[in-house]
């Protein structure tokens, strides 16, 4: 479970990390604000996007510790 969280924290690092500079940008930038968020959101998808894999295999790994099951290969 350990591995899990770590990586469910590393998302939510990433998510809030740019919900941050976006607001930051937005605040600076107040005429273009409507355009800095909807790049923030898809950033925001990437990066959940992209935090899937590592996820499953934190999930995997996880399992495998606590049922003393090696996967096969990989």
């Amino acid at each position: 479970m350990k591995r899990t969280l770590y990586e469910l924290l590393h998302i939510a690092a990433g998510v809030v990390g740019t919900a941050l500079l976006a607001s930051a940008a937005a605040w600076g930038v107040p005429k273009s604000a409507g355009a800095i968020w909807d790049v923030a959101y898809v950033v925001i998808a990437v990066v959940v996007f992209m935090g899937i894999r590592p996820l499953r295999l934190a999930w995997c790994a996880d399992q495998e510790a606590k049922h003393g099951q090696p996967r096969a290969n990989g």
